[in-house]
């Protein structure tokens, strides 16, 4: 049988903070209590429907950010759409 891994280093992850917030982001690292992330944005509702907003407006946007896990719902990879979605906004390429 073969057994998937849900999530990896280097894929871009959707986090459900114990706020309620929704982060999208690349996995950095993972370890036993934190979680390493890079270029998080959050999923906010506009008046367009549902778009992506900096997670902090006074950081770099590029920065890294270290979230511990005890203020994690749950992280799984995100879906592939979105996925596109947020490497066309982080990077600036059309997927």
């Amino acid at each position: 049988m073969l057994i998937q891994v849900p999530y990896k280093e280097g894929d871009v992850v959707s986090i459900k903070l114990s706020s309620g917030e929704e982060m999208i982001a690349n996995l950095v690292k993972e370890t036993g209590s934190e979680l390493v992330v890079s270029k998080p944005l959050m999923l906010v509702a506009g008046e367009q429907g549902m778009g992506l907003a900096p997670y902090m407006f006074t950081v770099a946007p590029d920065s890294k950010i270290t979230l511990r896990l005890n203020n994690v719902i749950t992280i799984v990879k995100t879906a592939e759409d979105a996925a596109k979605m947020y490497t066309q906004q982080t990077s600036g390429i059309a997927v």
